[in-house]
């Protein structure tokens, strides 16, 4: 347990780290961030401080002020990987608000144009994104269990088990369960 515990911790620090780094490599202040980031100022220094995790809401803000899609902000945190990563090796991350799990099943690389991440929504969850971190990005998602609600760019497509919904993410965009289903789904960014 304490290992976990640990490695948790370090990601965070590196997080929080790399977050104040790409704010500093732009040459941009904390309230500069925040007007493009609609994050507050003090939540935007608590986070470059490890002294909070971020939610999904508030890293999709982040990354698309930065332009980079939220994997990749997370890659940039986590360790190498081996060209096989058995499922136990697969990097996962929680938002602590929504109960969002994301599994990074195939991380993005320098080398390679894709990734694969395995995601799960708990019942009667919304998450939103303000804008795409990076317009035109390809996304193809396929849902594996339960009902998915998904609004690209203001269409909104109800999915089930089997479903694969293909789309070039232009703006904002939503991902919403019922009240008595969540949702697990495999996400292909291109």
């Amino acid at each position: 347990m304490e290992n976990l515990l640990s490695t948790e911790n370090d990601t965070e620090q590196r997080l929080a780290a790399r977050l104040k780094q790409l704010r500093v490599e732009r040459g941009w202040s904390l309230d500069q961030l925040a007007n493009m980031s609609q994050v507050s100022r003090a939540t935007l220094s608590r986070l470059e401080n490890g002294e909070v995790s971020p939610t999904t809401v508030v890293l999709g803000k982040l990354c698309a002020a930065y332009g980079l899609a939220m994997s990749r902000l997370l890659r940039m945190v986590e360790d190498d990987f081996p060209p096989l990563l058995r499922r136990a090796e697969q990097s996962v991350w929680t938002d602590p608000d929504s109960g969002f799990i994301r599994r990074s099943v195939s991380p993005p690389s320098r080398a390679l144009a894709g990734e694969a991440l395995e995601c799960e929504l708990g019942a009667g969850v919304t998450i939103t994104y303000a804008a795409s971190p990076r317009p035109g990005m390809e996304h193809h998602l396929l849902l594996q269990e339960g009902q998915l609600n998904v609004t690209v760019d203001g269409r909104s497509h109800d999915l089930m088990p089997g479903d694969c919904l293909r789309y070039q993410l232009q703006g904002a965009s939503a991902f919403a369960t019922p009240p008595d289903s969540g949702a697990r789904y495999f996400l292909f960014l291109v």
